[in-house]
């Protein structure tokens, strides 16, 4: 058992904002964290895994998980169904160790006011302008104008929700951003509520102070 409780951190932001390469490189660096792997109803793609990338699941199978409360948050995706397994997570976090979601503000607000909300530290990654967001999206070179257009639309929609996340940062500079993500994790690690040992700690500390007077030092 660790001496501390996990953390659940998610991080949401508009595509093209950096939040998929600042959860890469959080994976990377920090060993404490695992990716949660969601559920989908949508087949497997040539080079997926099972477990590894998605939990693959029929239709049947996927509303068992809803009305079982097994999923912590849920969404329908383009004509099939997304959702994030609780049991694993509670696994991972119970063993002291961290999980990382990258989900959107309507999975955030589920996650928050599921069974594990208070677990959660929710981060949301701005750009530093509407401008940068579009390059961005432009220089990645993966999508028609009309898709990149779909999605600048939507990031206004998305951008609406940053206070209702713990923290926000502005990602103009994506080492710095990554810091202030170390930031935030290494002092959320450090939370009273997620140290049941120190209690105990404590009461040691208080139990020599009582040896101590009993031994005539005080």
């Amino acid at each position: 058992m660790s001496d501390r409780n996990g953390l659940l951190l998610v991080l949401s932001s508009p595509s093209g904002a950096g939040k998929t390469t600042l959860t890469r490189l959080l994976l990377e660096r920090d060993p404490a964290f695992e990716l949660s792997v969601s559920a989908t109803t949508r087949p497997p793609r040539p080079a997926e895994v099972e477990g590894r990338d998605y939990f693959f699941v029929s239709d049947q199978r996927f509303a068992e998980m809803v009305a079982g409360s097994e999923l912590l948050e849920h969404a329908d995706v383009f004509d099939h169904r997304y959702g994030t397994p609780r049991s694993p997570i509670e696994d991972v976090i119970g063993q002291g160790r961290d999980v990382l979601l990258d989900v959107d503000w309507q999975g955030a607000q589920q996650i928050k006011l599921s069974p594990l909300g208070r677990s959660v530290v929710s981060v949301f990654i701005l750009p530093p302008s509407i401008g940068a967001l579009a390059a961005r999206l432009v220089s990645r070179g993966q999508d028609s104008k009309k898709v990149i257009a779909g999605r600048m639309a939507k990031a206004q929609a998305e951008i609406a929700h940053w206070a209702e996340y713990d923290y926000v940062l502005i990602n103009d500079n994506l080492d710095t951003c990554f810091v202030q993500i170390e930031t935030i994790v290494s002092a959320e690690r450090l939370r009273l509520a997620r140290l049941p040992g120190m209690r105990g700690f404590v009461e040691g500390l208080n139990a020599e102070f009582d040896e101590r007077r009993r031994d005539g030092d005080l």
